[in-house]
């Protein structure tokens, strides 16, 4: 503001105060583009999830750098052109294709956005993406409405001062606080950091509302444990798995039981609500199946090529295959070890003086024919009874 008025001059000596590092390549490819482009990247991958129900066929680090290409080409011609003056402005044969840029991303960005409008998201997905639309197409109003006060009323100090100043708030402030809610992921297993949501979430099963998960009910009936009933019969069991789940992880080989505790979340969900499904399988893909996952499970390629390009996500039986080979995997390398370490007797303990309590809140409940028939002679009040 200084500068615009001449309160405040100094020559151009570094290549960090020329027009084009602030007026080209920041606010087009490291800026303005860079988030414009992390939103179509975020509405593409929403696409292909929740309406095509299977995984966008190109990664995002992948796709981002792609829709990144012509703002970094024509940052790289302007540079070369040198089209700006000493006041950073340029001449209406550059105008027009820079607005238009600007103009046809925030379209292909509404044309997804509206593809994937009728989604019953769970985590305002959508909300933000409406969000990203009406800040970028403000941001291009402004910065067009500003240009043109520029070219207008070159002459005017005020004007400069007042037109930059509106520009730099909505490009800068506006921009970067709403474009840098969920930007780069759209599906986050954290869900929300935000003081709106006091609720924290520890599974995804509990964020998608699945009835009872990760919950071990206190009056449960303690399980009755065959060692040589099948391995996935005993599974079932809730409490059994969380015992047997602590061994794996004391081995550091837990990661197969955490999946088939993921699996049998899955399960729990009705085949009719696919976007919840959807959700849910995807935390799966993410956390076991994908290359480099932070607990990948050790599955053939078969199967795991069968779950990544599988064409619908909801289908009940996704990830049975897989489920089957760890079963297998879980029987040789963990079951016999598992009868015969502390975990187990543990277990034992705990379940035969949960059968104790129950049993005992059993006959406490239980009425005793002594009271209920008290006779006159028995009274020890000596009072008369009512027929």
């Amino acid at each position: 503001m200084q500068m615009s008025v001449n309160f405040l001059k100094f020559e151009k000596r570094h290549w960090w105060q020329s027009c084009y590092a602030w007026a080209v390549w920041i606010e087009a490819p490291l800026g303005f583009g860079l988030l414009l482009s992390c939103r179509i990247s975020q509405a593409f991958q929403l696409y292909y999830i929740f309406v095509k129900r299977c995984l966008p066929p190109i990664r995002s680090y992948i796709f981002l750098p792609l829709i990144l290409l012509p703002w970094i080409a024509g940052a790289a011609l302007m540079h070369v052109k040198k089209p700006l003056n000493d006041r950073c402005h340029m001449g209406t044969q550059w105008i027009i294709p820079v607005v238009s840029l600007h103009a046809i991303y925030v379209a292909i960005l509404v044309g997804f956005t509206g593809a994937i409008r009728h989604i019953e998201f769970r985590f305002d997905e959508l909300r933000d993406l409406w969000q990203g639309i009406l800040v970028s197409a403000s941001s291009i109003g402004v910065w067009v409405a500003a240009y043109i006060l520029n070219e207008i009323h070159d002459d005017i100090s005020w004007l400069q001062v007042v037109s930059r100043f509106a520009l730099l708030v909505t490009a800068s402030i506006l921009v970067l606080s709403f474009f840098s809610i969920s930007s780069s992921q759209p599906l986050l297993s954290q869900i929300s950091l935000r003081k709106r949501e006091p609720l924290a979430f520890e599974t995804m099963g509990q964020a998608l509302g699945i009835p009872n998960s990760g919950l071990l009910l206190p009056r449960e009936p303690a399980p009755v444990i065959d060692p040589n009933e099948p391995l996935d019969k005993l599974l079932m069991n809730k409490r059994f798995r969380q015992s047997f789940m602590s061994f794996a992880d004391s081995c550091l080989a837990g990661e197969s039981v955490h999946f088939y505790e993921e699996v049998h979340e899955l399960g729990k969900i009705p085949v009719d609500d696919p976007v919840r499904r959807i959700y849910m399988a995807r935390h799966i893909i993410d956390k076991y199946i994908t290359a480099g996952a932070t607990m990948e499970v050790n599955i053939s390629h078969r199967s795991r090529q069968a779950i990544l390009t599988t064409s619908n996500l909801a289908q009940p039986n996704l990830f049975n295959d897989a489920l089957n080979e760890l079963i297998q995997l879980m029987k040789m390398n963990l079951a016999n070890d598992y009868w015969s370490s502390t975990y187990f007797l543990k277990f034992k303990e705990e379940a035969s003086m949960r059968s104790h309590e129950l049993q005992q809140m059993t006959s406490w409940n239980s009425p005793t024919p002594r009271l209920s028939s008290v006779h006159g002679v028995d009274d020890p009040f000596h009072q008369e009874q009512e027929p």
